[in-house]
């Protein structure tokens, strides 16, 4: 049932399926007092809106966005990849990717839970090979549908354990490419504190091990939603190598870089994400030093 009717949506056209989001995106604002406390706390905190007014502009933006993210889903996972592909308006910093995948030691792409994540991946499955990182959903009947919309064209999926990142590795090793969403907590133990957007955040250090082993170059990129419902504008960033021997430092620059990337598009990052929760079995964060 829910296969049907994940298949029902996806026939919309996008501009239809996104409006529709935007009013599910202020029903779960308005129904859940813990989303609309998290998504205004984090906004604030960030620094990202300079007074009220544009704080409660970006509220209201963000709002619609993450609506817009959620409806979109079905057309991102089960239309045809030419339909993806004509939603494609702009690319900016793609000569950063075909540079960087030039150098032969395979390719780290990271994307925040900013603008259309679920985009930009399928996207990258249509371009070359791509191993994604995967966390299943706690939602057990969302994961066949997010499995089979996820492992598309060229991309494969690799699990968040050991023999995930042994996945990850081969991908490296064989020159290939690797999707990772570094702002997701990871598990204890697999990360350290570092500040994201001046708080404490559980970062993971498996980015910086894997560049360690490695030596591939890192890719920073999001999808940004373009007004009007005009596609899609894809952004693509190299960033510098992360400290190879220091983890907290490490994960200090990555934060950083991901804080670069939501200032040039506040409005459409997960701000209702709970970045700052301590993971079961973590030590909670004494203090953070600032990069």
């Amino acid at each position: 049932m829910i296969q049907f009717l994940a298949s029902l949506f996806a026939r919309l056209p996008l501009p239809i399926a996104h409006k529709l989001g935007v009013g599910l995106g202020w029903l779960v604002y308005w129904s859940s007092p813990t989303y609309r406390r998290r998504l205004r706390e984090n906004i604030i905190a960030s620094g990202v809106a300079a007074d009220f007014r544009r704080l409660r502009q970006l509220i209201r933006e963000n709002v619609a966005e993450s609506g817009k993210a959620m409806f979109e889903l079905p057309f991102i996972w089960l239309r045809p990849s030419n339909d993806l592909l004509a939603k494609v308006a702009e690319k900016h910093g793609w000569s950063a990717v075909e540079a960087a995948r030039a150098e032969g030691k395979g390719l780290i792409m990271l994307t925040p839970h900013l603008g259309s994540f679920e985009f930009i991946g399928r996207y990258l499955a249509t371009q070359f090979p791509i191993t994604v990182l995967y966390r299943p959903p706690k939602v057990a009947w969302l994961e066949p549908i997010m499995r089979a919309g996820r492992a598309r064209d060229q991309a494969r999926l690799a699990t968040a354990d050991i023999r995930g990142v042994r996945m990850l590795l081969k991908a490296l090793n064989s020159g290939e490419t690797l999707g990772i969403l570094p702002d997701q907590a990871p598990g204890a133990g697999d990360g350290v504190w570092a500040d994201f957007f001046h708080r404490p955040a559980y970062t993971m250090t498996l980015i910086q091990r894997l560049q360690n082993r490695s030596g591939a170059p890192i890719i920073a990129m999001y999808a940004e939603r373009l007004p009007k419902n005009s596609g899609y504008s894809l952004h693509f960033k190299r960033i510098s190598n992360l400290s190879a021997d220091d983890d907290a430092l490490a994960a200090r620059q990555m934060n950083a870089a991901m804080e670069d990337l939501i200032r040039e598009c506040p409005s459409q990052y997960l701000w209702s994400y709970n970045r700052y929760k301590v993971p079961s079995g973590a030590r909670a964060a004494e203090s953070a030093k600032p990069l």
